[in-house]
């Protein structure tokens, strides 16, 4: 009897439609201005022979949520969603019941607030949203943290404060790619290497990358630093589609994030198995 394929999966992509609502990040975005759906991503996902996804909010609203959750649980490859609620809210913990007893509600694998869109980079650290972080592990989800190097060092504070709760930094916190600087952010990545509760997406590199161009090799310092902070479990793998495609296809994106891993010379089946399926599965709670 043959040994079962590991699943691979995509940690991270986005579906919306802006007839639907306003998505203020978007304006003047004209390639990203259109839906993009389910059918959009299927080819792209058999073409790279992804077995499941994970759906990341784009909007900041519950609407949006339940939308996204409904898609899940009518979509076959998607595994799990990461939502949107307020955690300003004193009542979100009815909130969050109220969308996990809802007919797609077992497809919420966490929640996320967009961080790097807040004027004050301390946000998460408010006495409301820090208490509202235990009403996120009640819930058994993840918490998903939108950062760049300004969110860090609250990001930090609050994984290490409130270590019953799980998170995933999105998109390696958007080192500055472009420029080639990565000491002060490695710096403070370095804190969450005995930090066991968060994990990692290595994801949205080639919209911090040139737009002049780019290649893999751009990115190995980045994911080599990621690589011995979080290692294999701790690590997955995100396309960020369809905002990547402002700068790389699906294809070119997987491709890149494999050579960056394959250029450290550790990418042997079982740690490409981890940060292309099984970390996420783990993480978010799969059900696949």
């Amino acid at each position: 009897m043959s040994e079962q394929k590991p699943k691979r999966i995509d940690s991270h992509h986005h579906f919306w439609n802006p007839a639907n609502r306003d998505y203020p990040w978007m304006k003047g975005i004209t390639e990203l201005e259109r839906p993009f759906g389910p059918e959009d991503l299927r080819p792209l996902l058999v073409a790279n022979e992804i077995d499941a996804t994970v759906i990341v909010q784009a909007h900041d609203s519950v609407d949006e949520t339940r939308e996204l959750l409904r898609i899940a649980g009518t979509t076959d490859f998607v595994a799990g969603v990461v939502g949107w609620v307020d955690l300003t809210d004193p009542q979100v913990a009815a909130v969050l019941q109220d969308i996990q007893a809802s007919e797609f509600g077992a497809w919420l694998s966490g929640v996320r607030p967009m961080l790097h869109d807040e004027e004050d980079e301390n946000w998460i650290l408010q006495d409301v949203v820090q208490s509202n972080l235990d009403v996120i592990a009640a819930a058994g989800i993840v918490l998903d943290l939108l950062v760049t190097p300004r969110e860090l060092p609250a990001a930090i504070t609050t994984v290490r404060d409130f270590p019953h709760v799980r998170y995933v930094v999105d998109h390696i916190a958007k080192p500055p790619i472009a420029s080639g600087a990565i000491d002060d952010w490695a710096v403070m990545m370095h804190e969450f290497a005995d930090l066991g509760n968060a994990a990692c997406k290595v994801s949205g590199m080639v919209t911090e990358a040139s737009r002049e161009g780019w290649s893999a090799e751009d990115f190995k310092p980045y994911v080599a630093t990621v690589y011995g902070i979080f290692g294999p479990d701790r690590l997955m793998f995100g396309s960020d589609w369809p905002v990547c495609t402002l700068a790389a296809s699906y294809d070119e994106v997987a491709s890149a994030a494999r050579a960056a891993l394959d250029g450290l010379g550790v990418l042997d089946e079982t740690t490409e198995a981890a940060i292309f399926g099984n970390t996420a599965i783990h993480w978010y709670g799969l059900d696949l």
